[in-house]
């Protein structure tokens, strides 16, 4: 009897630690309405709806969505914008445990994290967009094509996801006080990012063959043949920026989540992703000059979609390039952060202008966005953002677990050094 209620009162007293954020339940829950709370709240309970009604009446209920029109808000923004901008993942576990730069290390698991919700709602938003949702296992094990693309797509992104899942293990494992299955997941933390490095260079540049499928379709300013090795680069700056804006935002809206130590060194990490973000920036600046001369549709720039592509490489690409550089170079972190913002804004409207404006460019009637569609974005979106906070407000994400701090510390210094 005394073993079960002392295991009751243990349980209690996790559940209050762990779950409730050591508050008592009604404190904790009264704390929950913030106008943050009620505005998410609000956006939720108009778009839960919607989404219930897509899957009982059809796309048609919530889209504009046709076969002249076949991509929209669901994959242009869920898909190819959020998978660029959840290569975090990747890029930060390559950064540190590849090329052994270990005092990036503060910054992994936020971004892992990142990578591994991002990746996890644009499969979300694909569950949505997809007409016969049932379906979404046929790319991979039905219709077998080793050749199409989209089989590509769907292994990698499978793999990948559940890739980070497991590079994301020994956070959770930390915060349900599992040291067995902590140290399994630590020494798989290397294999395990080897093997997300090798997918994701696949399927970011996968997500631009796609449209290299569609040379009638595309317009011809932006399709080219380096497509995929576009798509690859500029998910590179873009993960990167995102490390940027996610630790910025936590440093602002949840200071408490943060170690001091981590607060003191963030500013000088910060200066030395911007210096990567501004040297791949350029690089793709040059790709993309190289793919109009290859096209050579330099009489093209002369249009509407020319001024457009105009702005894109210029007010997109170079100048936050240059924002990138000019904070580097002054040391200004502040200025490094709102060149990632930029970078963040410009990918997106790349790839929204690849995935919609420019596809099916030359039809005369075209219907880009509904309502209903784009409240059912805010509504996915929303839920994103609350299940990022409720794991950073508890689980060991930009803090130190007290209990791991010299066990990480002896796993930094036993990885591998850059060859």
């Amino acid at each position: 009897m005394n073993t079960h209620i002392s295991q009751s009162i243990m349980s209690r007293e996790w559940i209050q630690e762990n779950l409730l954020l050591g508050k008592p339940a009604r404190t904790y829950f009264r704390g929950l309405v913030t106008p943050l709370n009620v505005v998410a709240a609000i956006i939720i309970c108009v778009g839960l709806p919607l989404i219930v009604s897509r899957y009982i009446f059809g796309l048609a209920a919530v889209t504009h969505a046709s076969n002249n029109q076949p991509w929209g808000l669901f994959l242009s923004w869920g898909l190819f914008s959020g998978v660029p901008l959840a290569s975090t993942g990747f890029i930060m576990a390559a950064t540190v445990y590849l090329f052994g730069l270990r005092q990036y290390h503060p910054l992994l698991r936020p971004a892992v994290l990142t990578g591994f919700v991002g990746y996890f709602f644009a499969v979300v938003f694909l569950l949505v967009d997809l007409g016969r949702p049932w379906h979404l296992p046929y790319p991979m094990f039905v219709s077998f094509g080793t050749g199409s693309v989209m089989f590509l797509v769907a292994w990698h992104v499978a793999l990948y996801l559940s890739t980070q899942f497991v590079e994301f293990c020994p956070a959770i494992f930390e915060w349900l006080g599992a040291e067995r299955f902590r140290r399994w997941a630590v020494k798989v933390t290397i294999g395990a990012t080897i093997f997300g490095v090798i997918l994701s260079t696949l399927h970011q540049s996968a997500l631009g063959a796609l449209f290299l499928l569609a040379p009638a379709k595309l317009h011809p300013l932006w399709y080219s043949p380096y497509l995929p090795l576009l798509f690859f680069v500029s998910s590179i700056f873009g993960g990167l920026s995102m490390v940027i804006i996610e630790s910025t935002l936590i440093r602002r809206f949840l200071p408490g989540r943060m170690d001091p130590a981590n607060h003191r060194v963030l500013d000088g990490l910060t200066l030395g992703l911007g210096k990567g973000a501004a040297l791949t920036m350029l690089t793709y600046f040059g790709l993309k000059l190289i793919a109009l001369a290859h096209g050579n549709h330099w009489n093209l720039l002369n249009s509407g979609y020319g001024a457009w592509y105009l702005i894109e490489l210029i007010g997109f690409v170079a100048l936050p390039c240059f924002a990138f550089v000019l904070g580097v170079r002054r040391c200004r972190p502040e200025i490094v952060r709102f060149a990632a913002f930029w970078a963040v804004v410009g990918l997106v409207a790349n790839r929204f202008t690849v995935s919609m404006f420019a596809l099916n460019w030359q039809l005369p009637h075209r219907e880009f966005v509904s309502l209903k569609e784009a409240l059912v974005v805010a509504t996915i979106f929303t839920i994103e953002l609350l299940v990022y906070r409720w794991v950073v407000n508890r689980l060991p994400v930009h803090r130190e677990h007290t209990r791991y701090k010299s066990a990480r510390k002896r796993h930094l210094v036993q990885a591998p050094q850059p060859a």
